[in-house]
């Protein structure tokens, strides 16, 4: 069923705020990535957000969305790898590969046995080349394949190298269809679903279309962890503040390394540093001395850079701005779960210590 939710008035005017953060939200069925970011964006008064990879409306599920600081990392969660949910509708085709499309074809099901299904998943497991569908945002001659396909018109696509690292498929029943199938897929990135579908139906003699997606993980995320569009709309901007995970949560399963006030400043001002950081690394997070010094407050985040020959060459820099506005967050937060008593004194944080 699709959810709706209340719109701003065109007259209706928001403060805007920065925002340090990546909400895992759960996006609801009938509403593309872009609007359930709109959305979340308002909702959080956020004055600069972006997605981590689409999903169609007719898809739901874990979308992580980005904050502020939090969107110089987002290409992390756009390269990770993704678990779906699907069941797919045996002995139709439609022109989108999915329950949207009209019905183009329609073909007799043969019996699906428990040997049928494990020969189309081992087929269909490892490495394999995959044709982008045409309902796509994937763009030819600077336009989305999906604008060609509106127009009737189907232009030559390159195969894309995928890997299917895990397929599990069993019997569904679905009142769309005589007989469905639900299909687990763990997969590489820029895995199309709705072209495997329609490649596992054709595998199977009878063609297929798409009922319906859930995304239950990409990049460690999950689905339990996420909140929907409409308990984010229902809570104070106090909770709503406190379901963002910090910017570096986007690289937590990354080595990581702490620099003294004076190798910070120089690291976030782009230079290099040199010394023992350990062995050589693609991608290490980096983190700074807490602005106050106060026990509750953690180290400050600074970035992410990589580690070759004993040098550490920065990549991804917070501003000093940024680091400013995640330390005072992180330290409201903190003093709402603590005792009015042990509450450190609230002092300004002086973004200048970490500029050189």
């Amino acid at each position: 069923m699709t959810q709706t939710f209340s719109k701003p008035s065109l007259r209706q005017k928001i403060q805007r705020r920065p925002v340090h953060g990546v909400l895992l939200l759960d996006k609801p069925l009938g509403l593309s990535s872009n609007q359930a970011l709109q959305k979340a964006k308002w909702l959080l008064r956020a004055d600069k957000a972006g997605h981590t990879g689409t999903l169609d409306p007719l898809a739901t599920g874990v979308l992580p969305l980005c904050f502020g600081a939090a969107t110089k990392f987002s290409q992390l969660q756009l390269d990770a790898d993704k678990t779906y949910e699907a069941v797919l509708l045996l002995g139709q085709k439609t022109t989108t590969a999915d329950a949207e499309g009209e019905v183009i074809e329609t073909r007799p099901v043969p019996e699906i046995t428990p040997a049928l299904l494990a020969s189309i998943t081992q087929r269909f497991t490892g490495p394999l080349a995959q044709i982008p569908p045409m309902y796509s945002a994937l763009k030819k001659d600077g336009q989305a394949l999906y604008e060609y396909a509106r127009k009737g018109i189907e232009v030559e696509r390159e195969a894309r190298h995928i890997t299917i690292f895990k397929l599990n498929m069993a019997l569904a029943h679905d009142p769309r269809a005589q007989v469905a199938i639900k299909i687990i897929v763990s997969c590489s990135k820029g895995t199309y679903i709705r072209t495997l579908g329609e490649d596992i139906g054709e595998a199977l003699g009878c063609g297929a279309h798409l009922g319906s997606l859930r995304r239950t993980e990409t990049g460690g995320f999950t689905a339990s962890q996420c909140v929907t569009l409409a308990a984010l709309e229902a809570m104070t901007g106090a909770e709503r503040d406190a379901c963002l995970l910090p910017p570096q949560s986007l690289v937590a399963d990354y080595p990581s390394v702490t620099l003294d006030a004076d190798n910070a400043g120089r690291f976030l001002s782009g230079l290099r540093r040199r010394g023992q950081w350990g062995e050589d690394a693609p991608l290490v997070q980096v983190y700074g001395p807490s602005s106050s010094g106060q026990a509750f407050e953690p180290a400050a985040f600074l970035g992410s850079a990589h580690i070759a020959a004993d040098e550490l060459i920065p990549q991804r820099l917070l501003s000093p701005v940024e680091v400013q506005d995640i330390a005072q967050s992180a330290r409201r937060a903190a003093e709402v779960f603590m005792p009015v008593s042990a509450a450190a004194p609230s002092a300004p944080v002086d973004a200048g210590s970490f500029q050189h």
